[in-house]
């Protein structure tokens, strides 16, 4: 394969890629946030058989959505190239592999709600809750940081999405899960990155990292 075309290729895998994260990611976090509300209370956790059908079927995406993550990760990874600070780029893959492993612990508690089908069963439920909107997007809020600390040293993130970026990982390590909804930061966040690749309107001139 043509050297350049591989370069060229590799932005629009993690833009491609980003977007699929984002979208399946954000219909799976809706649908569960409108069918097991309220999930840091010990209320009933119950849900119908239509419920359970759709609920059922946006965690079944669940696993793709983390696959399109490790993709979209390993496509930024390779834009750092020689420049790569290996500080900040162990920071930025810890905290990726460990977000996917916390998102599919959540959702698989969230499937034992389902099958348990019982009125007392809030178990599951607020183990997923506590998976998703503690564990899960801290670590997200530290992968924000990185990434944005990365592009704006390398020079291949806009500034006004840098910003945007140290906002939304600022909100998420703080905020965690006493706002509900938050977790659709990050969706979001990948997202309007992912798009500003597809772009292909190269931010900035990629320069090398900076010493620290």
């Amino acid at each position: 394969m043509d050297p350049r075309h591989k370069r060229l290729a590799t932005p629009r895998a993690a833009g491609a890629a980003g977007v699929v994260f984002a979208v399946l990611a954000a219909t799976a976090i809706v649908l569960v946030r409108i069918t097991l509300p309220d999930g840091a209370d010990g209320g009933d956790a119950a849900v119908d058989a239509g419920q359970g059908g759709v609920v059922r079927t946006a965690l079944q995406l669940v696993p793709f959505a983390g696959i399109a993550f490790l993709w979209f990760m390993g496509a930024l990874r390779e834009q750092a190239g020689p420049g790569e600070d290996k500080f900040l780029s162990t920071v930025f893959l810890g905290s990726g592999l460990v977000f996917v492993a916390t998102l599919f612990g959540a959702a698989a508690a969230a499937l034992t709600v389902l099958d348990e089908g019982r009125q007392d069963s809030s178990f599951g439920r607020d183990v997923a809750y506590a998976l998703l909107t503690t564990y899960a997007m801290r670590m997200a809020a530290v992968f924000i940081i990185t990434t944005s600390t990365i592009g704006r040293r390398l020079g291949v993130i806009p500034r006004p999405l840098v910003v945007l970026g140290y906002l939304a990982g600022l909100t998420l390590l703080v905020v965690g899960a006493d706002v509900p909804w938050s977790e659709l930061v990050f969706p979001a966040w990948v997202l309007l990155l992912s798009l500003n690749i597809l772009r292909g309107r190269p931010p900035a001139a990629a320069r090398p990292a900076r010493a620290t």
